[in-house]
């Protein structure tokens, strides 16, 4: 998947501001709370960012601690509240070290930021828990990310030079785009106090039996397969034994443990052997039929129905990651629900693409969201 493609190095920061933890005797965390800001000195000119720690709820309901990052302009504090975009990223692996906050990851692979900031953007970028801080990283699990972006969004106003408001759009890609259409799912209930004007979903897994059955990549289906199947038998403690022998389970542990996902790296010999060993153990393997697999899948894939704004959802016709009748297909359920839906289906655009190509028609459509303009829809033409 898309973050899949992206190049993290590490940078260091000095702290900007701390906000004391919470111990056990004190009343719980509120979620949104900033515990810690540091400035990162790698940031492009006319932006500044902070690698930031805040408390957010797991899907279990229990306060965490999880990363990210706020990139602003560059300039004077003070003055009305900037809008707020909330960047979703990709798959970039499920260890603690491949997210994207550590080092110039979302300089690299947030399409669009220099076009983002220079409108005006505060820009929100949360790693979801288990990226960067300690604990599983619950890959695919919509509850966990659509609360850490909210969060993100009202941790951001924590710091006064970021100068973060409460209106805010979710921009995101390939996981990113099932996190934002989570975000939008849950966002009136978990953070009211937060206005959403509009979801960007980019080449979104949506209906996630079909997502794990239907790309045509075999080895991609096999690396998200071993990343998924890792990340729930931790979190869910679903049976890693559906998926094969002893051998073939500590092969999927393994990929899924030592790879980040890297943009145009060469694969270790290790690493194609292992997703070789994968897609051969997964071949004839329908985990949807599997329980509590099949469930957590049902579970975890975003309603149509519940998209509260206006969406602005986008596919290309070469994806091989996410097959574009996936994408199609849930949005035209929303269509028939009565949501209002701009699709876009990019001419032999593919997986990896289609955030990039589209970044600034997808500024654009933000743009007009936050001006209070009529959302286009095209529900009749698709």
């Amino acid at each position: 998947m898309r973050g899949v493609f992206g190049i993290l190095t590490r940078v260091s920061a000095m702290a900007l501001l701390v906000v004391p933890g919470i111990t056990s005797a004190q009343r719980a965390p509120r979620a949104g709370t900033l515990i810690s800001a540091q400035p990162v000195r790698t940031a492009p000119a006319g932006m500044r960012a902070w690698r930031v720690t805040y408390w957010t709820t797991s899907d279990r309901s229990r306060p965490i601690q999880v990363t990210g990052m706020v990139i602003a302009p560059d300039g004077r504090a003070g003055g009305p509240p900037r809008p707020v975009i909330a960047w979703t990223h990709g798959l970039v692996g499920i260890s603690d070290r491949c997210a994207p906050s550590i080092g110039d990851g979302n300089f690299t692979v947030i399409p669009g930021l220099q076009d983002a900031i220079a409108r005006g953007y505060t820009v929100v970028a949360p790693d979801y828990p288990g990226l960067g801080s300690e604990g599983v990283h619950p890959a695919l699990v919509g509850q966990s990310e659509g609360r850490s972006a909210l969060d993100a969004v009202r941790a951001a106003r924590g710091i006064p030079q970021a100068n973060a408001g409460i209106r805010f759009a979710v921009w995101g890609e390939s996981q990113g785009g099932h996190a934002a259409l989570w975000t939008g799912q849950i966002w009136s209930n978990y953070a009211p106090d937060l206005q959403l004007t509009g979801i960007a979903a980019i080449v979104p897994p949506t209906d996630l039996p079909r997502n794990f059955a239907e790309g045509s990549d075999l080895r991609v289906r096999a690396m998200l397969t071993a990343y998924v199947a890792t990340s729930w038998s931790r979190h869910y403690g679903a049976p890693m034994s559906d998926l094969g022998s002893r051998s073939v389970q500590n092969v999927m542990t393994r990929l899924a443990d030592n790879n980040c996902v890297q943009f145009n790296a060469k694969p270790k010999l290790g690493t194609i052997i292992g997703i070789a060993i994968a897609q051969r153990a997964i071949r004839n393997l329908d985990l949807s039929k599997k329980q509590p697999w099949g469930r957590l899948m049902r579970e975890n894939s975003p309603s149509p129905a519940a998209i509260p704004v206006p969406a602005l959802i986008a596919t290309g016709t070469g994806d091989v990651v996410v097959a574009p009748a996936v994408v199609r297909d849930f949005a035209q359920r929303a269509c028939r629900q009565g949501k209002t839906v701009r699709f876009l289906s990019i001419q032999g655009g593919e997986h990896a693409t289609v955030a990039r190509t589209e970044a600034t028609a997808t500024l654009d459509w933000i743009d007009a969201r936050f001006a209070g303009r009529p959302a286009p829809s095209n529900c009749r033409n698709f």
